[in-house]
């Protein structure tokens, strides 16, 4: 029964190994830098979008962004790809 059970635990380990070896690293598919937006310039980037509304969709969590400064007066930084995969505009 004790080799029967070290088998599977072996098998489940070579398993995770090729799932982990399989898996690109997160910068190895990265072609090119993050490209961050203040809240004005994401509204020349998608005309037709306010300032409240990238804010709402950064509040509410719908697209990738730092906050930079301290405390909620700190300024918004938009993931650009982020936010135009969201609204569904080719980059």
């Amino acid at each position: 029964m004790k080799r029967t059970k070290q088998e599977i635990v072996d098998r489940i380990l070579d398993l995770l190994t090729e799932l982990v070896d399989d898996v690109p690293a997160k910068n190895e598919n990265r072609s090119q830098p993050m490209e961050m937006l203040t809240i004005k310039e994401c509204t020349e980037a998608v005309r037709g979008i306010s300032e409240h509304t990238i804010r709402k969709l950064a509040a509410q969590g719908r697209v990738r962004f730092i906050r930079t400064g301290e405390g909620e007066r700190g300024k918004i930084l938009v993931n650009k790809q982020s936010l135009l995969e969201y609204l569904g505009v080719a980059a």
